[in-house]
């Protein structure tokens, strides 16, 4: 009995010293959160020290903050995907990044999820879970790329020249596809404006190829120096709503020329903004599945597998600030 007695007080500060010890969660120095009840294009910008969304529904950020496809959030309510908010979130970059930024979590994303939490109370987990999912392999045999697929000479490993994203004439990107960019604070964010959109009256175009990065919309892709991972993760997954597996055994950077007709849910939603032409899509082009056998010389095909999806236990409306 004498023993317990010691050993509590004893376990106690224990656990006291390691609260005490747990580095501090990644925070915005400043935050603001107001409903966006007016018209306007959807569009996320990220500038030294600053992060700024306008018009954004909440799942769209909360997918930016865990790093997740929409497909892999489960139990969000109906209002995180209709509500609209402007949220900005300030910070000083020349600090060091927190303890826990990684690659798969960089700075941004943390802090993302401190606001989640402190602004709209939101609590959630991941687990994993059985769920279709897509292998991409290689159609022939004998390893032989399509036409539209090659070898790249570019060096992206230092953060080389980049692309800027989709470009849909809306503001934001085509459903699952990125925001101008990544927003971890590398290269590659949008253009000054932060909407990637052409001049009034332009006709749409994708531009050149980038040498290290990707471009994307309307049924068209032009990727340079990318490896096989970020096809997969990044492009496919979000244009399938499946989880992408590389099966390939294709090692190195590629430059991908791919044109397919889209399907409704892979095209912007609602008007395009003044002076706008929106593309020509030949609706007897072929399916995605179909351009990436005969462009690419890869095939897509369905499997069973394990996937982790972002499980909100608890999402609740903010005030404004």
């Amino acid at each position: 009995m004498k023993l317990f007695v010691c050993l509590a007080p004893a376990l106690s500060l224990i656990a006291m010293t390691a609260i005490a010890q747990s580095p501090p969660t990644p925070a915005f120095d400043v935050t603001s959160v107001k409903r966006n009840t007016g018209a306007g294009p959807m569009r996320m910008m990220n500038t030294p020290g600053n992060v700024s969304a306008f018009n954004i529904p909440l799942r769209q950020l909360i997918r930016q903050a865990y790093q997740v496809q929409d497909f892999q959030i489960v139990g969000a309510p109906d209002w995180a995907n209709t509500d609209r908010f402007d949220i900005e979130g300030r910070f000083d970059p020349t600090t060091a990044p927190p303890p826990g930024s990684t690659p798969q979590a960089p700075r941004i994303a943390l802090m993302l999820r401190t606001l989640l939490r402190d602004r709209f109370g939101m609590v959630a987990h991941m687990e994993t879970r059985d769920l279709p999912i897509l292998a991409l392999r290689l159609v022939r045999t004998d390893g032989r790329l399509g036409p539209q697929l090659k070898p790249s000479t570019a060096d992206c490993t230092a953060g080389g020249p980049q692309g800027r994203g989709p470009i849909d004439g809306r503001g934001g990107p085509p459903p699952g596809g990125r925001i101008g960019g990544p927003i971890d604070g590398r290269a590659g964010g949008p253009p000054p404006d932060g909407r990637g959109l052409p001049p009034p009256g332009a006709p749409f175009s994708l531009g050149e190829r980038p040498v290290c990065g990707d471009r994307m919309g309307f049924g068209q892709l032009l990727s340079g120096g990318t490896p096989m991972s970020r096809l997969v993760t990044q492009i496919l997954a979000q244009l399938t709503g499946r989880v992408v597996v590389d099966k390939t055994g294709l090692t190195g950077l590629y430059d991908i020329d791919l044109k397919w007709t889209p399907t409704p849910d892979q095209l912007p939603q609602g008007p395009p903004p003044p002076g706008f032409e929106l593309p020509q899509i030949d609706p007897n082009g072929p399916s995605l599945f179909t351009a990436l056998q005969e462009q690419l010389g890869l095939k897509l095909d369905a499997e069973r597998g394990p996937v982790q999806v972002l499980v909100v236990e608890k999402l609740v409306p903010p005030t404004d600030n």
